[in-house]
C-alpha cells in the first residue's frame, strides 16, 4: 500500500470512529426529559412508600403480568414517569436521584414493584444512569431489541409490567461483562433495613 493510501485509509477510520462516537453520545442523551431530582427530606409518596412486590406466577409458571389502561398508568405515574415506563423516553444523564445512590438495597420497577437490581450488582459506569451488571432474578427483566436513533440496540423493560428500564450493553465489568444502563425514574429504591 502507497503512502496516498495509508492516510486516506487513516483519515477514514478517524471519520469512522468519530462518527461512532457522535451516535454514541446521541443515544445517551436522546430524546431528553428531565428527572424527577429529589432533594434531600422531600421525598415522593412513591419514594417514601416502596416497597418490594414479590412475582407471582401462573400455572404454567409464568410471571403474571400486569395489566392496566393507560388511564390507569396515567394516574398512577406523574408525567415523567409515564413518559419513561410508557413511551420508553430517556432521563437526562446525571439528574436522576438514584444514579449515585450507594445505599445498601433492592432497586424495584416504579410500575410495579417488581424487584429488578440487588445494591450489590450496582457500579459506577459514569454515564449517569444507575449501571448493573445483572438483574436480581432469571426472568424480571425482558430484553427486546431497539432499532430507534439508527442504532442497534437492545432495549430492558420490566418482565411483569413491560415498563420501559432503558437499554443492555456489552461493556460491564466482571463477572458478566454486562451494563444494564436504567433511567433513575423507572426504579424505586427498597433500603436494608
Amino acid at each position: 500500500m502507497d503512502a496516498a493510501t495509508q492516510a486516506t485509509t487513516l483519515k477514514n477510520n478517524s471519520i469512522m470512529k468519530y462518527i461512532i462516537f457522535l451516535l454514541v453520545v446521541a443515544a445517551c442523551n436522546a430524546p431528553q426529559t428531565t428527572s424527577r431530582a429529589v432533594p434531600a427530606g422531600t421525598e415522593t409518596a412513591a419514594s417514601q412508600d416502596s416497597v418490594i412486590v414479590p412475582a407471582q406466577y401462573d400455572a404454567s409458571g409464568q410471571l403474571v403480568r400486569v395489566q392496566k389502561s393507560e388511564a390507569e398508568w396515567r394516574k398512577m405515574l406523574n408525567e415523567l414517569e409515564y413518559n419513561v415506563l410508557r413511551e420508553e423516553s430517556t432521563e437526562r444523564s446525571f439528574s436522576g436521584d438514584l444514579w449515585d445512590n450507594h445505599a445498601k438495597g433492592v432497586y424495584t420497577c416504579r410500575g410495579c414493584g417488581l424487584p429488578l437490581f440487588g445494591s450489590d450488582t450496582k457500579f459506577d459506569s459514569g454515564t449517569g444512569w444507575p449501571s448493573f451488571y445483572k438483574p436480581y432474578q432469571a426472568g424480571f427483566v425482558a430484553e427486546k431489541p431497539d432499532e430507534t436513533h439508527g442504532m442497534s440496540r437492545i432495549e430492558v423493560e420490566c418482565a411483569r409490567c413491560g415498563g420501559h428500564l432503558g437499554h443492555v450493553f456489552d461493556d460491564g465489568p466482571a463477572p458478566t461483562g454486562l451494563r444494564y444502563c436504567i433511567n433513575s425514574v423507572s426504579l424505586d429504591f427498597v433500603k436494608d433495613k
